[in-house]
Formats: C-alpha cells, structure tokens, sequence
C-alpha cells in the first residue's frame, strides 16, 4: 500500500507538470496568481511519500565478526501529511515552517549469535548465559510515528512564466511518538528503544507551478538525524543487540507534492 501511494503521488506530480509544460507553450498566455509571491505570509499543505533507513555505525568488537556485519537494516516505503507555513524575506528568499506528521517502519536484524564468545565477561561486558536466538529475538520491526518540524530556507530564482525552481536547506526537530524510551524492558524483552526527540538537516529542490487558484510544488527532500537515536539495553543484558550498535540514525527522502 505504502508503495502504490508512492507511485501515485509521482505519477500525478509527472501528469501536472507535463500539462504545465503545454500552457507555458500557449503564446497568448497570462501569468497566473502574479501577486501570490508578494504576500508578507501564506499558507499551505502538503502530502509526501517516503523512504526511510537507518545509518548504523557498527561496535567493531560486538558488531562485526571476520569483516561480515552482523547488524543490517532494511528500509521501508510510507507517507506523511503536513501544513505550510511561508514568511517572505526578499525577493529571492522565503522563510518556511512545515510541521508533518510522518509514518514509518524499518526493519532491524541482528546475526549476534556469535556473540556467545563473550559469555565469560569482557572488558566491556559482564558474564552472561548464551540464550539461542530464535527469529522474535534476531529481528525487530520498528513502528515510528514522527512529528517533524522543520524551518527550511528556501532561495529561489526568478518566475520563469508560470514556474519557478528553488532550493533550500535548515534544520527539524522531530518526536518519536513510538520511542519506547521510557520502557523499563529492552531488547531481551523484544523492546526495542530509541530517543524521544531528535534533531536533523534538511535539503530540499523543486519546481514551483502556478495556476489560476494555487500554486503546485514537486519537490524532493532529504533528511538526516544528528543525533545517535540508540538508547541502550539494560547493563545485565547480553551484548547480542544495542551493544553491537555504535551509532544508529535515520535518513529518509521524501518526495512531496506542496499546496498553496
């Protein structure tokens, strides 16, 4: 479902701009909503589809073993809804706010097994007993659903008729609605836990349409955390899961269809 909505929303996105294209081409034309660009403010909405996945920077003693990682994650394919809010600056700048809510889940495995070695206790771990890890224990389905605020600076160039391309960068704060941060249980207890309140980067480029009644936005934004999400198992669990992880980040791409 999450992949059709994702075709969708490029397909749709495709048809409007080749139908933009044909009325630029049209040599009696008027330029539509040629004020629109002056307002102080305006406001929109949005709809996106996405990609998510996870950077992972493995512990080279509890992650990897004879140059194989032993943690891999698998992205996943989801949508997002959000509102617009624009602040004009100049006439080449726009200061934007665009509070989403997006939804996501990825899927992480851990080949740790081998990681019985470390029974006896370590440097960097207690003795533990060896439990056999069954498919429940080895894999973690991982539900987010993220309130992502963003404060982008766009630059854009000049009208081009009825089109205009831009970019623009800055910074998100996102909430992990489904963190599990406060859970006292953790992975042994098939939980996994990750940071509440996160901090990104954001990149983003488009194409700006106008029409007679709103303005169409295609648009394409990458997002990476900052931050190392993993929070970490409870001391007395052996060092088959968040003790084999380093550093975990999510990147996502989105592509976006804006409304004004």
């Amino acid at each position: 479902m999450n992949k059709f909505l994702l075709k969708v929303l490029v397909l749709v996105s495709v048809n409007i701009a080749v139908f933009a294209d044909a009325q630029f081409r049209t040599r009696n034309r008027m330029d539509n909503l040629e004020d629109f660009d002056q307002q102080a403010f305006s406001w929109g909405f949005y709809l996106n589809g996405n990609s998510l996945d996870y950077r992972i920077v493995l512990n080279p003693r509890y992650g990897a073993r004879d140059n194989q990682n032993l943690v891999t994650s698998k992205p996943s394919y989801s949508f997002g809804a959000g509102l617009i809010g624009k602040w004009r600056l100049s006439d080449y700048l726009d200061l934007r706010l665009e509070p989403g809510l997006q939804f996501a889940q990825r899927q992480v495995t851990f080949n740790t097994q081998a990681n019985d070695i470390y029974q006896n206790g370590s440097l960097t771990n207690p003795p533990f007993f060896p439990i056999a890890l069954a498919e429940k224990d080895r894999v973690r389905d991982i539900k987010s659903t993220l309130v992502d605020i963003p404060v982008l600076l766009e630059f854009h160039g000049d009208r081009w008729y009825n089109s205009r391309p831009y970019i623009a960068g800055g910074v998100n704060y996102i909430v992990n609605l489904q963190s599990n941060s406060d859970s006292e249980d953790d992975n042994q207890q098939q939980v996994f836990r990750s940071t509440t309140h996160n901090f990104a980067w954001s990149a983003e480029m488009g194409i700006q349409f106008y029409f007679n009644k709103f303005k169409l936005t295609p648009a394409v934004r990458g997002t990476f955390f900052m931050n190392n999400e993993i929070v970490a198992d409870n001391p007395t669990t052996p060092p088959y899961w968040t003790a084999a992880v380093s550093t975990l980040q999510t990147r996502a791409i989105m592509f976006i269809l804006k409304f004004e």
